[in-house]
């Protein structure tokens, strides 16, 4: 069941964190962001809003390289030396995970950054008005 798009007026104003977080337009909370994976769609399939302003540039990425060096080399190095765990054991946990955690939290980290960007009504920065 689809809902009728609604008008820009209209929309109710989500969090930024809790729309970001599940994937979904950061005016309407409803629509979704992204097409599959990473990619985002063009407009919002609910409100019609245009996602062109959109542009979280390496933010998420950075983000996600702290946030995952920080929590894989921890649980890395208990396991290494709580547990001694094998070479093999370390190369196929942290080889499988690291990228699943990494498209998670990209995802993530890319929505809130868009629904921030959304919320503050953050531009590329000019020396003269328009």
């Amino acid at each position: 069941m689809t809902r009728p798009p609604q008008s820009p007026d209209a929309a109710v104003p989500s969090s930024p964190v809790i729309s970001g977080a599940v994937g979904r337009c950061p005016r309407c909370g409803l629509g979704a962001l992204f097409r599959r994976g990473l990619v985002l769609r063009d407009r919002c399939p609910n409100c019609d809003l245009d996602f062109n302003f959109i542009d979280t540039g390496n933010g998420p990425a950075v983000f996600a390289i702290l946030i995952l060096g920080f929590l894989v080399l921890g649980m890395a190095l208990i396991a290494e030396f709580k547990f001694g765990a094998p070479v093999w054991f370390h190369v196929i946990a942290w080889g499988l995970l690291t990228p699943l955690l990494a498209l998670a939290l990209l995802r993530g980290l890319k929505g809130l950054l868009i629904g921030l960007q959304y919320r503050n009504k953050a531009e590329q920065g000019q020396l003269t008005k328009k």
